[in-house]
């Protein structure tokens, strides 16, 4: 573990760490539309969430706790338990459920609301939101609008509830990492949030009567990516950025992700890019540079 830790080179700047966490965070949350729906081919959807969830969680901790001799209180714990039953547990659960009505493209621009979301509960809380934060929000909603445009999809209303709850759910969890005290170890922090959650939905499908019934190499290769990538490594990068940037800038995935997976859908299965594509993805890019200057502005200040 120890070798493992000296070749892990980071970049010393604040910008640079913080643009590599959204590089991660853009690409590995951004294919995880394409890496579900073939994962989709041997797990039922909670148990699929849950599983990865609690064993990316495990192997976390288990790097984590390697020689490790000050240990988070209970309070700490406790605090993770929370952000991760809400993230991992409520949200993700609540948007699995939504989807078994609702089509994957209507659900990203539903889920493309958790800035919006962002930006009220900081608002709420007393963080001062500059009228150039809610333009950034506008234009990223209207991006994701847009990429939507023309699939002809009609969500029902409680599919459509569910899924904003779950977006709801996802800005307050993020809201409450910011402020709680957590352990001050990135990667304890990380696998108590994701670990405690996992475990709630996997005993929630169990509980519910899901069971994996078949396997193959292409379900199994998909679930080990999601586990790696899509959890450990960009759980990681958005607790990171939870810590060192806005809200707005954490969130800003959100409205990134949906772009990825067009373009993976265009690359890998043939999906039309249209004019639309192109207009969506420069409103929703001009929305996360706004995001970032204003962040900057905060930060030297």
């Amino acid at each position: 573990m120890r070798g493992l830790r000296l070749h892990l080179r980071l970049p010393r700047s604040r910008s640079g760490r913080i643009a590599l966490a959204l590089a991660i965070v853009y690409l590995a949350w951004g294919s995880a539309y394409l890496a579900v729906h073939v994962a989709l081919g041997a797990f039922p959807p909670l148990l699929l969430s849950g599983l990865r969830n609690l064993v990316a969680g495990i192997g976390l901790f288990l790097y984590a706790a390697h020689g490790r001799r000050v240990w988070p209180t209970p309070v700490q714990v406790f605090n993770a338990g929370i952000v991760g039953t809400m993230l991992v547990g409520l949200s993700s659960g609540l948007l699995t459920f939504g989807m078994r009505s609702v089509g994957t493209g209507a659900a990203a621009v539903m889920v493309a609301t958790v800035p919006l979301f962002a930006t009220v509960i900081s608002a709420v809380a007393g963080r001062p939101v500059a009228k150039g934060e809610w333009v950034a929000v506008a234009l990223g909603l209207l991006g994701t609008v847009v990429l939507n445009q023309g699939s002809g999809s009609t969500a029902p209303a409680s599919g459509t509830i569910v899924i904003l709850c779950g977006a709801l759910f996802w800005a307050g969890g993020s809201q409450l990492a910011s402020r709680l005290a957590l352990p001050s170890d990135l990667f304890m922090s990380t696998a108590l949030q994701i670990g405690l959650g996992g475990a709630i939905s996997t005993a929630l499908a169990w509980l519910s009567g899901e069971r994996v019934t078949h396997f193959g190499f292409l379900p199994a290769f998909a679930f080990l990516y999601l586990m790696l990538m899509a959890t450990m490594a960009a759980y990681l990068a958005y607790g990171f950025l939870i810590r060192h940037t806005s809200p707005l800038v954490a969130s800003s995935c959100m409205y990134v992700n949906p772009i990825v997976a067009v373009a993976l859908g265009a690359l890998m299965l043939g999906e039309p890019v249209t004019r639309w594509t192109v207009f969506a993805t420069a409103a929703i890019l001009s929305s996360v540079a706004l995001s970032f200057w204003f962040d900057r502005r905060r930060a030297v200040r």
